[in-house]
């Protein structure tokens, strides 16, 4: 979400430029109401001030910053108070999960930017071989995507063991890539590994939230921007926003690939069919002992 983003990047922005922030963040619909004189004088800044805050997130000014606004605040749901808490009955949970999912891919959909994901598709299709890494959660979604680019031709493997990306880190050269996925970014066996692949001339795509010490080492940034302080259960969402953009990346790569490609992950397909006819033949008859 946008608010999740303008969050994550308060320490990065100068005194004046988090005055505004901090406005935003309290009144969000004010802000989107009102035009950037209010703001300015709700901020006690300068209507310049505002203006550079908003290129600061990466938008090209006031206008396109406010649309922005306006559109994650009409396609959010209502959010209520979706903590999950010890009396919640099924319905609540029901509600309250599913909710806070279809906020989090919402914020996703709104905030991904495509420049981003075009680049990275660029070097993923380039690359002589893919390593995904990833510690704890992250080491999940790793293993995930190994799963699904594999098919692609290309050599691929995860490593979620910080001594063995790090190993792997030093093996690597000119032509192989990266992908490092982390939802803070700040982990600091991951930026070693992540330093010694840049040294050795591989490629980083970090999916990652921006201004973060692996966005900052990254050859492409993937910005992920999600809130983390709301609860002990924020990780699950923060993986589903995770997974579904190794899934964009996966059928991105599939569709550079060209009628080729496509062939070859109709065979990988069809191996699969042929191997579940198999079993499947062998659980109505099976063998006489």
């Amino acid at each position: 979400m946008l608010l999740d983003s303008i969050r994550t990047q308060l320490d990065a922005l100068s005194k004046s430029e988090k005055k505004v922030a901090l406005v935003v963040l309290k009144n969000p619909d004010l802000a989107v109401s009102g035009n950037i004189t209010a703001l300015a004088k709700n901020a006690q800044v300068s209507e310049p001030t505002v203006v550079r805050f908003c290129r600061a997130l990466g938008y090209d000014g006031w206008h396109e910053f406010k649309l922005k606004l306006a559109q994650t605040l009409a396609l959010a749901l209502p959010q209520g108070d979706e903590s999950p808490l010890q009396d919640d009955l099924a319905a609540d949970l029901v509600n309250k999960i599913c909710s806070r999912s279809i906020n989090t891919l919402l914020d996703l959909r709104n905030n991904l930017q495509p420049a981003a994901i075009e680049r990275a598709l660029d070097v993923l299709a380039r690359s002589h071989k893919i390593e995904f890494w990833g510690q704890g959660t992250s080491g999940i979604v790793a293993a995930d995507a190994q799963h699904k680019f594999f098919r692609s031709g290309v050599p691929t493997v995860a490593y979620a063991d910080p001594h063995i990306h790090a190993i792997s880190a030093a093996l690597l050269k000119k032509g192989d890539t990266v992908v490092a996925i982390s939802q803070r970014g700040n982990s600091t066996s991951l930026l070693h590994s992540v330093q010694l692949a840049r040294k050795v001339g591989a490629d980083v795509v970090a999916l990652t939230p921006s201004g973060t010490p692996l966005s900052d080492l990254a050859t492409v940034l993937v910005p992920i921007d999600l809130s983390f302080n709301i609860d002990p259960y924020t990780p699950i969402s923060a993986r589903l926003a995770h997974l579904v953009v190794i899934d964009i990346l996966a059928v991105g790569l599939a569709l550079k690939g060209g009628p080729e490609f496509r062939k070859k992950m109709q065979n990988a397909q069809k191996a699969l069919q042929k191997l579940d006819m198999q079993f499947d033949s062998f659980l109505r008859h099976p063998p006489k002992i």
